[in-house]
């Protein structure tokens, strides 16, 4: 059976090389793979509805002859494909945007099954981008309840239902002489009343009811959660017991003169997190922490303390931030932070001169460098350290799992801090960071002022950027961030170039302004952002590269260009850029969209602060998408499951995963399915 499930999809009938490549692009190489390309939606087609009878603004399904194809090309970015479709009762239009494949598919008095939302137009009923297959009598005359798979403009429908089932006659014929292995323990089927994944299987494709599609999803989705859940808690067990870290010593004179000698005072959540740090470094397993904070909550100071404590403990620290202007700023604040203390602080970057390098690698090498403040150049062969007790990661979403498993291997088990300025809601720590312990800082620190955040619309910019002038004449600082480099074909946004050169010629015409975006070289970007920093420059253009920065106290305007184009998280990351001194703050979303979806997303930012509550919403809003690419944590993509609607779900196969790995014997039978169901990126941390 299990040969079976690994054959290419070339064995099955009606499968050639084309074809074989055509399924590839969506993710289908094997019997496997094509099993478990589940549906997105299903159909009841007992009851068509005739074209008279189609409900407006809601997504339907009906039978119809194509009567007419219609092509036009009304600029040289745009191609229109419209298909004239009828039934007895009536026709409908049906209209594709640049998408001019789509003509050669059809033909008049073509029979065709369409589905779509369905829209009343000057000139009749129109359906935009509609799912199309060909109407075949004995397809509709055997089943009532038809599956909707993600499909696109190489394979249809009726391809991916033809090959399923022949996929599943052919499994029909292999579970009656050897069974289907399960991929769940059988207590847990029990305990918590799952069909068995054969049945699941058959259900999820062509289910006989919708009692039994109900049973189907429910099985899969519990499934896809509980492994991912062992696999994490299996990864945080793994590393509590099995490895022996460096036990770090109680606080002594170092850590309680740092303590006494900040300007200023901790936080309550900065506090409980800094106590967190302690004890996990005073034990002798090797701490595994995330840290979330939101914008400008001051975790930096968790950091500076566990850099402290080990040193105060005879070992050395290091932090790895994703830009060179990040780690010459945190080596910055904490050489200000410990230079009474005798701590010894050095930078590696990959910008030091050869000399300088050396001298470095020297000091990390002979333990005369007590801390180590790095990019991505920490991780690089010739950096040997002496006696490494605690690895930190600034901003962790930059770095792929590969990178931060590097920087940890440079000592024997530390003790690994991970920050993020990004808040993760609920579900998405659950699943993304369940192998991580978590502390929470969501106070910001006395003093920092609320931001206040605009919405205006493209015939009030003028006022905007005015406003802006005033406020870079009377000495603050503006950034300005547009979702483009340069123009696109796709997208009707204005490109950061050409922002730049129309404000250079009108609003800021007197002003040091400068422009930064990914395409420029890493040391232009270092350099432009560090005039900003030093103040040289007074309002900086850019792309999204600026989301995580520098710290500019005096930068008190952030203006968003086509602030549509954002997620409610990553405007919440831009905003937090400023507000960081003395001066009032402003953030102003530029946009002339008026849809609902955009509407409700801009004015949650409009009336909260809170990240934490805005990537709930955002979460709610835009949907789970990718969480889960191999780049950044090895995990597959969920292929069922929905981390926002199946919460209850998730609950429900963590509370089984976690009896699973608290049993020995319960483990060691679900290891082998562990090993085979996570990428190769995955596994090289989860067997490590």
């Amino acid at each position: 059976m299990e040969q079976f499930l690994a054959t290419n999809i070339n064995a099955l009938k009606g499968i050639g090389l084309k074809n074989s490549n055509k399924f590839a692009s969506l993710g289908i190489t094997t019997i496997k793979d094509l099993l478990e390309h589940y549906p997105r939606r299903y159909e009841d087609r007992s009851n068509l509805k005739l074209i008279c009878e189609l409900p407006l603004e809601e997504y339907s399904t009906f039978r119809a002859k194509v009567f007419k194809v219609m092509q036009s090309k009304p600029n040289k970015r745009l191609t229109i494909t419209k298909v004239i479709v009828s039934d007895i009762s009536g026709n409908v239009t049906l209209t594709w945007f640049n998408q001019p494949y789509q003509k050669s598919k059809f033909s008049p008095g073509m029979k065709i099954i369409v589905s779509g939302k369905v829209q009343k137009k000057y000139y009749g009923l129109e359906i935009n981008n509609p799912d199309i297959e060909p109407d075949i009598e004995e397809v509709l005359n055997n089943r009532r309840i038809f599956p909707v798979y993600p499909a696109n403009e190489y394979i249809n429908q009726w391809q991916i239902r033809n090959l399923v089932t022949q996929t599943l006659d052919k499994l029909e014929i292999l579970n009656t002489e050897h069974k289907l292995p399960e991929t769940l323990p059988e207590d847990i089927l029990k305990s918590y009343d799952l069909i068995d994944r054969y049945s699941a299987l058959q259900n999820i494709h062509f289910p006989e009811s919708t009692e039994l599609l109900d049973k189907a999803k429910h099985r899969l989705i519990f499934e896809e959660l509980y492994l991912l859940q062992c696999a994490l808690l299996y990864l945080r067990k793994n590393n509590k017991q099995n490895s022996a870290g460096i036990k770090h010593t109680p606080d002594g004179p170092l850590m309680q003169k740092l303590e006494k000698s900040l300007p200023f005072k901790l936080t309550s959540d900065q506090a409980k997190a800094i106590n967190d740090v302690k004890k996990d470094m005073e034990d002798v397993i090797p701490m595994q922490r995330l840290i979330q904070g939101d914008v400008g909550s001051g975790k930096t100071m968790i950091a500076a303390f566990a850099l402290a404590k080990t040193v105060e403990s005879g070992y050395q620290g290091a932090l790895m931030a994703p830009t060179e202007i990040l780690a010459e700023q945190h080596y910055q604040n904490l050489s200000k932070l410990f230079s009474p203390h005798n701590i010894n602080l050095v930078l590696l970057t990959k910008s030091l001169k050869t000399k300088e390098r050396k001298e470095v690698l020297e000091k990390i090498n002979d333990g005369s460098a007590d801390i180590v403040i790095g990019t991505h150049a920490l991780i690089q062969d010739k950096v040997v350290f002496k006696h490494l007790g605690v690895v930190i990661t600034d901003e962790q979403h930059r770095f792929g799992v590969r990178q931060r498993s590097l920087l940890q291997e440079k000592g024997v088990s530390p003790d690994v801090l991970i920050m993020t300025a990004t808040p993760i809601p609920r579900t998405m720590a659950l699943t993304i960071y369940g192998d991580l312990d978590t502390s929470i800082i969501k106070e910001l620190p006395p003093g920092r002022k609320p931001i206040s955040t605009y919405i205006r619309n493209n015939e009030q910019k003028g006022r905007v950027y005015e406003f802006a002038a005033k406020e870079i004449l009377s000495g603050r600082q503006v950034y300005v961030v547009c979702p483009l480099i340069e123009e696109s074909e796709k997208l009707a946004v204005k490109a950061a170039t050409n922002i730049y050169e129309e404000l250079k010629k009108t609003y800021f015409k007197n002003i040091n302004c400068a422009l930064i975006h990914g395409k420029m070289k890493q040391t232009e970007k270092e350099a432009v952002m560090s005039d900003f920093y030093k103040g040289n420059i007074k309002a900086l253009i850019s792309t999204t590269i600026i989301e995580v920065g520098v710290n500019v106290p005096n930068a008190t305007i952030m203006i968003i260009e086509n602030a549509e184009r954002f997620g409610l998280a990553q405007l919440h990351q831009l905003r937090g850029r400023i507000g960081r001194g003395i001066h009032k703050s402003y953030c102003i979303l530029i946009s002339d969209n008026r849809t609902e979806e955009t509407l409700e997303r801009l004015n949650t930012l409009v009336e909260s602060n809170d990240g934490f509550y805005l990537a709930e919403k955002d979460l709610i809003i835009r949907g789970p998408g990718q969480f889960f690419g191999t780049n950044q944590h090895g995990l597959p993509d969920l292929k069922i499951a929905d981390i926002i609607k199946d919460i209850d779900i998730l609950l429900l196969a963590r509370r089984a995963a976690i009896d699973t790995v608290n049993s020995a014997s319960a483990l060691s039978k679900i290891k082998k399915t562990l090993q085979s169901h996570f990428s190769d990126n995955f596994k090289m941390i989860f067997y490590r």
